[in-house]
């Protein structure tokens, strides 16, 4: 069973979500999104937490307000560090943590760089505002995989078809100049033809 929260921190609201136990962490740790973020309390046993990155918004730079929401949750899903004030929250990447054969059930480890976020104390109005929204359900982890998969899927060939379309009409744009150029200097060409040339005669005239 996966443990569900909503954050109203963030505009639209944000999914945050955790398992149980190290056994259903293990499970997160290798279907987690490669967009979604990871947090967990440093050098202590803690639930491992993960925001549903919202669109239009990178790791880098999640709402400090989304970060308090995320930090929280693992906070008071610490035995050790629920008691403790002045905490380190890690987080990165989903794509970024690395897990090895050697390691063990819920145990991971990271590829590249992670963020840190301090947390004072427990904050009792966040962590209750975010319980009153926890849902629990079963999540079938492959399948929501293909799901996924199949759905960036289609984004991206619907971009690729409205890229396809706006190169279109801006090829026939570029001719229809091309061509209105063309016409021009044929245009001018003509006037020129019908302009009466002088002989040489009349061009010593002009210059007597």
């Amino acid at each position: 069973m996966v443990l569900f929260f909503t954050s109203t921190s963030a505009t639209p609201p944000a999914i945050i979500y955790m398992g149980r136990d190290k056994v259903e962490n293990e499970e997160l740790i290798r279907y987690a999104w490669p967009q979604d973020v990871w947090f967990h309390v440093d050098k202590l046993s803690s639930a491992h937490v993960y925001l549903r990155m919202p669109d239009g918004v990178v790791w880098e730079s999640i709402p400090e307000a989304l970060l308090i929401d995320c930090a929280q949750l693992v906070k008071a899903n610490s035995i050790e560090g629920n008691k403790k004030d002045n905490l380190t929250i890690i987080y990165t990447p989903g794509d970024n943590l690395k897990k090895t054969g050697d390691m063990a059930v819920g145990q991971v480890s990271f590829h590249n760089d992670k963020k840190v976020f301090h947390v004072a104390k427990r904050e009792n109005v966040v962590v209750n505002r975010l319980n009153k929204t926890k849902v629990e359900r079963v999540v079938d982890h492959e399948q929501e995989k293909v799901d996924r998969i199949k759905q960036e899927s289609t984004i991206r060939k619907v971009a690729a078809a409205e890229k396809k379309k706006a190169d279109a009409e801006l090829a026939r744009t570029r001719e229809a100049e091309k061509a209105a150029r063309s016409y021009d200097t044929l245009f001018n060409v003509e006037e020129d033809e019908n302009v009466p040339r002088k002989t040489g005669r009349e061009l010593e005239e002009d210059f007597m």
